[in-house]
């Protein structure tokens, strides 16, 4: 293959395609350019394992800190486990390539995306999206493309195709949007409460530059002489399916009509038809070709009753307008909440029920010290003042499984709950705690994700975060049979399995902060992703109302157990005063109050305890380090040492000075033991400060009026 390059540009921008320059025995490669930012993406296609019955992608998405120039941190000096925005770098590929692969290919394909370099200004990602689908055209492998991505940014009034990190920062709208030929096939967003209008205008843009980028891989494929691989699938034998469709078509579409039955009782009952089906099989002849048909595979049977189920469900949505459940097609399933269900001990909780779908989120406050670093990764050092995480065990959908640590599902579904809250939360200065809410899926038949938002919202008013407006969210679905659509609100799990669409939508009764919409067809017009936001807004509203029905705002009283801080500003200049030699000041002022100290560069000093008062102590103590004196400040002081020429006064915390004999009182004094013993509270003014530093106090010439007012600010402090 010779080296072909392509450009195409984007409001000033341009992406540079190259081919044929790198990786030359991947079954297709690409470098992606924009700025700086160079993306190597591969494709490679190895032979179908036999036993196989689903689609074995795997997509990577790697970094490399040398595309930065940085070298890492730790023993090893090299990249260990990815790091979680890599991970969901890996998802947003997988999720627009995977629908466009035919469903009988069963060969296993690596999608490898390596960041060669990075800067600024040029996110990566949506370049390795596009690069995904140019790779695997070059490598030939069946594919419904092309496909392409790219970022919408919101400055101002004005929607911008791929904006940089800045404008990212400063926007309202952060938008992925990916399509094929045939549509739209993935969105993902975060937002400012905006108005459904906008983001689907956000979502036409950005469509209308995906044709652009989709066209310039059509043309880079005729000038390498290449065609898009049209592959006719495997012809399937339709004995079994004949078998199973005479014997069990009118038991599944019985069990789907009755609406009466839950989740459970509707699988015992499809799971008792299928064993009988299977009963009969193993009943037949060794040399029937029914039997043998089901001996070829084992899997076989399972999957043609299920694909059975999925045609009988789909038609009597599409012909009855029905829902297994008996609801509409733009029903909620009952929705209920609780606040305060754990101790206090957890800072703040919420539990929401939709239908079967049960999620439980517990909200902990903590200190400024308590934030996530991000320095793991290419982006410029951060660090996370809100944490979401999600689990999902295994007995939430009956199931027996060994526990591992989050997959890449559980970190998508915590990254989208993230997303949608992240609007609402108060600014760091007028709320300087770190929130970190884990949601736990204890029970899940559709859409735990916006359980997850809904009941993070109600754990955050239970802890007293004053978010500014409660986030709740739904899942949009959708059937599609020719030209005939449905789309489903409020989504089970039997309908996100066979159906076509899981369109989750977050936001305010202001407007949407988060979306995330995936397909498992090839593509949607944007008509019915309109209609799929708008018929979301009601169900949001529907479930909000609910929410707010069990806590109208956020609880004016924090736990008891939940930490409270104090925050102060220092010079920056005495930062190292606080610290001290090797941290040992500080260290020294934790042990004394018990309270954590964080100091952050510009001077603010955050000082928390679950104790208030051990916190004023420390704050006390800190400012008394700090405080700029002057000559003829009052203070309160206490006497802690007597020396034969005067007595040490300590005036302020960490702060002493000393009163000479002749400051002591406006007569001659014979001793100092005879004014003052140590531990007296005494009222002293700074007479001088000199040039070693040494402050030097008086008991004299001090006015009444100065007197009560230093007392009065002794007792605030204390």
């Amino acid at each position: 293959m010779g080296e072909f390059e392509k450009s195409i540009s984007f409001d000033g921008r341009d992406i540079r395609l190259k081919v044929g320059h790198l990786a030359p025995q991947a079954g297709g490669s690409v470098l992606i350019e924009s700025g700086d930012t160079a993306v190597l993406v591969t494709a490679t296609r190895s032979e179908a394992r036999e036993g196989i019955d689903f689609l074995p992608l795997t997509v990577d998405y790697e970094e490399r800190l040398y595309a930065a120039g940085r070298i890492p941190g730790g023993i090893m000096r090299r990249e260990g486990r990815p790091p979680e925005r890599a991970i969901l770098t890996s998802r947003l590929i997988d999720r627009p390539l995977r629908p466009l692969f035919p469903s009988w290919l069963r060969n296993d394909l690596q999608v490898i995306a390596l960041t060669l370099s990075m800067d600024e200004l040029v996110p990566p990602d949506v370049l390795a999206v596009t690069g995904a689908s140019i790779a695997t055209l070059i490598a030939k492998i069946p594919f419904n493309g092309p496909m392409a991505a790219v970022r919408v940014g919101l400055v101002g009034d004005d929607f911008i195709i791929n904006p940089t990190y800045a404008e990212i920062e400063a926007g309202d709208l952060d938008l992925i949007v990916a399509g094929s030929p045939e549509g739209v096939i993935m969105v993902e967003a975060g937002a400012n409460q905006l108005s459904e209008r906008d983001i689907i205008e956000a979502i036409d843009f950005g469509y209308e530059a995906v044709q652009d980028l989709i066209k310039a891989q059509q043309d880079l494929l005729v000038e390498m002489g290449l065609e898009i691989v049209v592959q006719e699938p495997p012809e399937v034998d339709p004995t079994l399916e004949n078998y199973i469709r005479d014997r069990a078509a009118e038991e599944i579409k019985k069990i789907l009509s009755q609406f009466d039955l839950d989740k459970t009782a509707r699988d015992t009952a499809l799971d008792a038809v299928k064993d009988s089906i299977e009963t009969a099989i193993a009943e037949l002849p060794e040399e029937d070709a029914v039997r043998l048909a089901a001996s070829e595979n084992s899997k076989a049977l399972g999957n043609t009753f299920k694909e059975l189920t999925k045609k009988f469900m789909r038609r009597q949505i599409i012909e009855d307008n029905v829902r297994v459940d008996g609801r509409k097609l733009d029903e909620v399933r009952p929705v209920s909440c609780d606040v305060s269900i754990l101790p206090k001990r957890v800072h703040g909780s919420g539990l929401f029920n939709r239908g079967l779908t049960q999620v439980l989120s517990a909200c902990t406050l903590g200190t400024p010290g308590d934030a996530q670093a991000l320095n793991d990764d290419l982006q410029q050092d951060q660090q996370k003042r809100y944490m979401h995480h999600y689990n999902f065990p295994p007995f939430s959908v009956g199931e027996t499984k060994p526990l591992r640590a989050p997959g890449r599902r559980e970190i998508g579904h915590g990254a989208l709950a993230e997303r949608a809250l992240l609007p609402v939360l108060p600014p760091k200065e007028d709320f300087p705690y770190v929130i970190r809410v884990v949601s736990e899926v204890l029970s899940s038949n559709g859409s735990t994700s916006m359980g997850s938002v809904c009941a993070s919202t109600l754990a955050l008013m239970d802890a007293g975060v004053p978010i500014s407006k409660p986030v709740s969210g739904a899942a949009m679905g959708l059937i599609k049979e020719g030209d005939e659509v449905r789309v489903l609100t409020d989504i089970q799990g039997i309908e996100d399995f066979l159906g076509d669409m899981d369109f989750k939508v977050a936001g305010t009764d202001k407007g949407i902060t988060a979306l995330q919409m995936d397909m498992k067809i090839n593509g949607l017009p944007l008509d019915i992703i309109s209609q799929a936001v708008q018929q979301a807004k009601e169900a949001r509203l529907h479930i909000l109302e609910k929410m707010l029905q069990t806590i109208a705002q956020p609880r004016e009283e924090m736990s008891p157990y939940a930490p409270r801080l104090l925050t102060i500003k220092i010079d920056p200049d005495m930062i190292g005063l606080v610290i001290g030699p090797g941290g040992k000041t500080i260290k020294g002022i934790t042990e004394e109050t018990g309270a954590k100290i964080d100091i952050e560069d510009d001077g603010t000093v955050t000082i928390s305890a679950v104790d208030e008062s051990k916190a004023k102590k420390a704050r006390n103590i800190v400012q008394g380090m700090t405080r700029k004196l002057n000559e003829g400040d009052v203070y309160v002081g206490r006497v802690t040492r007597i020396i034969p020429i005067g007595a040490f006064v300590e005036f302020l915390p960490g702060k002493e000075g000393m009163i000479h004999i002749s400051q002591l009182a406006d007569y001659r004094v014979g001793k100092v033991e005879d004014e003052v013993a140590v531990g007296d509270e005494v009222i002293v003014k700074v007479r001088e400060i000199d040039n070693k530093g040494r402050i030097n106090l008086t008991r004299l010439g001090i006015h009444p009026e100065q007197a009560a007012a230093a007392r009065e600010a002794a007792a605030v402090n204390r």
